[in-house]
């Protein structure tokens, strides 16, 4: 899978944001993914765990295929059924999916978390957290910049530019 840069809609710059909503553009998709995390690998499976039309988690599953997610694997044992199983590209959406549920838990979740995220090794619960690469200090978007990067266009530079001028 080669990597495809994304127009910001009506705008001349990259975005990698919008590249990311391609590969996952809709809640179907989405939650197809986090099934996979889960463990679901079966076409039948992914239908019973989700209530999801066949046309529609067909088209989902093709997709995220396509998209280098998911690969399909025939099962040894029968060489009827495939498999679905995550890609390296499909696992590295892991702490995407990890943010929306924390996410979720805190601003949707009245009664608390339906569900906890726990570390095999050890058993505590996962907590997701943005950390600086250099001083390891949790970061948020009140104390973060912005830069171009090396993909960044013309248009990029300048917004970028603007923001951090402005802190």
């Amino acid at each position: 899978m080669t990597k495809k840069a994304a127009r910001y809609p009506g705008a001349e710059r990259t975005d990698s944001v919008v590249a990311t909503l391609e590969v996952i553009p809709d809640r179907w998709s989405a939650l197809v993914l986090r099934e996979a995390f889960f463990g679901v690998r079966r076409f039948s499976d992914f239908r019973r765990s989700l209530g999801i039309a066949r046309n529609t988690l067909a088209d989902r599953l093709n997709k995220l295929v396509e998209q280098g997610v998911l690969e399909k694997q025939r099962i040894a044992e029968t060489n009827e059924w495939e498999e679905y199983r995550l890609t390296e590209m499909g696992l590295d959406l892991y702490p995407v999916t990890v943010a929306l549920m924390q996410w979720g838990d805190r601003w949707r979740a009245p009664d608390g978390p339906p569900l906890r995220l726990t570390h095999n090794g050890c058993g505590g619960e996962l907590a997701l957290a943005v950390r600086c690469e250099r001083c390891g200090d949790e970061v948020d978007a009140r104390n973060a910049s912005y830069e171009p990067g090396p993909g960044a266009s013309a248009s990029q530079h300048d917004v970028a530019g603007r923001a951090i001028g402005k802190r």
